[in-house]
């Protein structure tokens, strides 16, 4: 029997529990809960009613955790796919460069804050590792390089997930071919990095059933949307809760 998730499917799927995680990281923690003390609503909310909205927070950062191993899997797939890497990574860099402002208003309310970098930076630095490590077997050296100078440069520039996220798609790469092992080892990294990431568990399920068919989807459109969604996010939080909360 045919599996039924193509990679466009997956895609989706990674695309909208990213969007619930970020209604709870970028509108409730911080314009709601006044997380980073830059919220408009400071001061307004009892903290019974802070708690309230705590509460529906964690549930939606957990549905969240879902996405972060499919765009890593996703990633690896079209690494091992693609004609031209170099174009692929400048892709991703660029789009990494275009979203830090979007991130750092939808997660801090401010034009430019340098104490955390946004998670494209996390998957162009992971994509650097596998360009790396391509031919490991046959250059031996490839591997521990391919591992430490990205990891240390997503730790460095405190990207989203740091060197742990490099670290996953590194284990992705490798172990490709063995879907269980590398689900079991992926799931034990992420939540020995913080045991709120045990939903990662959803996402290898979802991964088993992909069928290795690409699918349908606009080329350039999670690109945009990435930077698109933040922006609308800060927008909603800093222009329109103060009217309904």
């Amino acid at each position: 029997m045919k599996k039924p998730l193509t990679g466009s499917a997956l895609k989706w799927i990674a695309i909208l529990t990213m969007l619930i995680d970020h209604v709870g990281a970028c509108l409730i923690e911080v314009f709601v809960m006044n997380a980073h003390g830059t919220s408009p609503l400071a001061g307004r909310l009892t903290g019974e009613q802070i708690m309230a909205w705590y509460d529906f927070d964690i549930y939606l950062r957990l549905i969240g955790r879902v996405s972060f191993p499919i765009f890593c899997f996703l990633l690896v797939e079209g690494a091992v796919h693609t004609r031209d890497m170099g174009k692929y990574m400048l892709r991703l860099t660029l789009f990494a460069l275009l979203s830090e402002v979007p991130f750092d208003l939808a997660f801090h309310n401010m034009l430019f804050f340098t104490g955390g970098q946004n998670v494209f930076l996390t998957l162009a630095m992971g994509l650097f590792a596998v360009w790396i490590l391509k031919g490991w077997r046959q250059q031996v050296w490839r591997l521990p390089l391919g591992l430490l100078l990205p990891a240390f440069a997503a730790q460095l520039l405190l990207t989203d997930y740091g060197a742990v996220g490099v670290l996953v798609i590194v284990l992705m790469y490798l172990l490709r071919e063995r879907p269980w092992l590398r689900a079991v080892v992926c799931v034990f990294v992420l939540v020995a990095f913080n045991s709120l990431e045990w939903p990662t568990a959803f996402s290898f399920l979802l991964i088993a059933l992909y069928n290795g068919e690409r699918g349908r989807q606009p080329k350039y459109f999670f690109y945009g949307f990435y930077p698109g969604h933040l922006l609308m996010l800060w927008a909603v939080g800093r222009f329109l809760l103060v009217n309904f909360v």
